[in-house]
């Protein structure tokens, strides 16, 4: 949804309201002379409807030139003494108005004098100069960021889905290899294995693409890869405890597996086991995944995995920034790690 503030109609209608404040502005600020018929009398006809009009109209011109073209073709080129002479040149356009108005005007008392010129003219000629220097300033600037924001994210979507296909083919080569040793064993298996797989295919070619997935669909790919896992490594002990989901929620799809990809990977130790628990509160997600694991085993495998635990701690560091606590820690045998992320 686009902020207020980008509307056309909301600028349009924010620059018509302040030039008619501009406008008004001599009206509320002079003196009321309703009791004082003779010096309302002696009033010169610059107080007048159309002179104010015309000026209005003069410094609505000048506020847009200075922002449009003096600012960018001169103040930003650092041709300042152009700019200078610019800003004169303006100034002295407004002394010629205001000369050739006052001659043909014929009223009583007006006349064109370079005092009341000065004192009544440079400060709003100021004002009016750096408003449109500092509104041209910001729109650039905003302009500026904006541009940077969508290069950034350009940028991530990129690199999540390089960080995406990085991890695609690493898993799919473990699955396959899970269907292969069942298929050498010709174990009744293969054919469940197989409509498993075409799950897991399915929820990678359609839903890796979605911002989000609901966090059900995720759990269960988990719970489908596991028990493909579990098929070719039946003397490991792997569950998954999912409890205290308090409601609807939605996550980063194929952001959950690496940490259970990489526990079966260096936790197939003889009679082994893999705790996964996963629990929701009030839209905080606690996953951890334990594995037993040997550190001859562990330094034989390290060189060929690991790829999942630092890509998705990338993808956590681009995703969900600050919302998220990532732990991993090796303690008596135990490989542990502990995610917390903020779902909202």
């Amino acid at each position: 949804m686009m902020p207020w503030y980008k509307n056309k109609w909301v600028n349009i209608f924010l620059h018509a309201a302040f030039w008619l404040l501009f406008f008004l502005l001599p009206y509320l600020l002079r003196p009321s002379f309703q009791d004082d018929e003779p010096a309302r009398r002696r009033l010169p006809q610059a107080d007048s409807l159309s002179f104010n009009l015309l000026k209005c109209l003069f410094w609505m011109g000048a506020f847009y030139l200075n922002a449009y073209i003096l600012v960018p073709r001169l103040l930003y080129l650092r041709k300042r003494l152009l700019y200078i002479l610019s800003t004169l040149a303006l100034l002295g356009l407004l002394s010629l108005f205001e000369t050739v108005y006052f001659a043909f005007d014929g009223h009583q008392g007006s006349s064109f004098h370079v005092r009341n010129f000065i004192l009544f003219n440079i400060f709003p000629f100021l004002f009016i100069l750096a408003g449109s220097t500092v509104y041209r300033l910001f729109a650039d600037k905003r302009r500026a960021e904006e541009r940077t924001r969508e290069k950034l994210a350009e940028n991530l979507k990129s690199e999540l889905s390089f960080l995406r296909s990085q991890m695609s083919p690493h898993f799919m080569f473990n699955v396959i290899n899970n269907i292969v040793s069942l298929a050498r064993k010709k174990s009744d298996l293969v054919e469940p294995s197989l409509i498993k797989l075409s799950s897991l295919m399915r929820y990678f070619l359609y839903e890796r693409d979605d911002d989000k997935v609901p966090l059900e669909k995720e759990i269960e790919y988990l719970q489908s890869y596991i028990d493909l896992q579990q098929q070719r490594f039946s003397r490991t002990v792997a569950q998954l405890d999912v409890h205290g989901i308090d409601g609807h929620y939605e996550i980063e799809p194929m952001l959950l597996i690496p940490f259970v990809e990489n526990a079966f990977k260096h936790g197939i130790v003889k009679d082994g086991a893999i705790e996964m628990v996963l629990e929701v509160k009030q839209g905080l997600l606690h996953f951890s995944v334990a594995n037993q694991y040997t550190e001859t085993v562990d330094m034989v495998k390290d060189k060929t995995s690991g790829i999942g635990l630092a890509n998705v701690q990338r993808r956590l560091n681009l995703l969900y920034d600050r919302r998220h606590v990532l732990m991993v820690s090796k303690r008596d045998g135990w490989f542990r790690v502990s995610l917390e992320l903020k779902l909202h």
